[in-house]
């Protein structure tokens, strides 16, 4: 696939760092896609203003918007923008997760670039409410960044499913190898394959005296390790960038990472939400709060976000 093209980058004022706007930069004078910088903003005082007509308080809003343009215009100043198409999107929304993905199904963006907040022990990421409804509800990838620099000749972590018969998991898979090839051009990094697979269960081992665990175990890494090894070479990623290790994902892919010392981990999310999310969570998730490295999160092909 090719690298994206058409990018909404979500300003937040408190991050005096900028980091999505320098990471949607570096993207586009690497691989010439057109940026949107999208801010949303809201004041309830404003809506409250009882003694102002409708009339009245639209303009106060437009006054409002318009100031925040020439702030973003301010802010652009100070970077070299020189043969970047770059718009900006300044909208009045008291929801700003909505605000977004109906920004993105306005423009048709491929993908979101969006900063994380990062914890002061471990230096992990910590995800906002916001950005939880953009993991499971956006209609495109999400691109959740940190302070990590992206040198050349980097690594980016393709975290797959490589043991699952399950059709939908084999072909998110595909996305999700496509993807950090296509990232891995752009950035002129190598790509890793990562799969996670379960111990042998402690309760078969207690109560069936003759089970042999260690037997277990061993066959179960091999077809893991047979799947991989086709998905490898589907891709042509080589052997020593293919890791089969036992585990849960929240603690062999962070793991992975921080060996490597990635710059990116591409990780599939099925949008799940409602009482299923709150009852069982998603995997992608509980993996996204152990990395410390930039995420790309990537939905199947036929997701259809609820707000479509």
């Amino acid at each position: 696939m090719d690298a994206f093209r058409h990018v909404l980058v979500v300003v937040d004022p408190a991050d005096e760092h900028n980091k999505a706007i320098n990471r949607a930069l570096h993207m586009a004078r690497l691989s010439d896609a057109r940026l949107t910088l999208f801010l949303s903003i809201y004041d309830f005082s404003y809506e409250m203003t009882t003694m102002l007509s409708s009339e009245e308080r639209d303009t106060m809003r437009a006054n409002l918007i318009a100031d925040r343009k020439a702030w973003l215009t301010d802010l652009l100043a100070g970077y070299d923008t020189t043969d970047i198409r770059i718009d900006i999107d300044v909208v009045w929304h008291n929801r700003p997760f909505e605000a977004i993905i109906e920004a993105v199904l306005k423009g048709k963006h491929d993908l979101i670039i969006k900063a994380s907040q990062v914890t002061a022990s471990l230096q992990n990421l910590l995800f906002t409410p916001t950005d939880w409804h953009l993991l499971r509800k956006a209609p495109c990838a999400v691109l959740m960044v940190k302070e990590h620099a992206w040198p050349k000749h980097g690594q980016i972590i393709s975290a797959v499913n490589s043991g699952s018969e399950e059709v939908h998991h084999g072909q998110l898979n595909q996305r999700i190898i496509e993807h950090a090839e296509a990232m891995s051009h752009v950035l002129d990094a190598s790509v890793h394959l990562v799969n996670a697979y379960p111990g042998a269960p402690v309760n078969v081992a207690v109560e069936i005296p003759e089970f042999d665990v260690s037997q277990y175990t061993e066959e179960l890494h091999q077809l893991h390790l047979n799947k991989m090894r086709k998905l490898g070479e589907e891709f042509q990623i080589p052997e020593e960038q293919q890791h089969v290790n036992q585990g849960l994902p929240e603690q062999v892919i962070p793991d992975l990472s921080e060996k490597l010392d990635a710059e990116l981990v591409v990780i599939g999310t099925i949008g799940r939400t409602g009482i299923t999310a709150a009852l069982l969570g998603n995997t992608a998730e509980h993996v996204l709060e152990q990395l410390n490295c930039d995420v790309l999160a990537v939905k199947p092909a036929d997701f259809v976000s609820p707000l479509a």
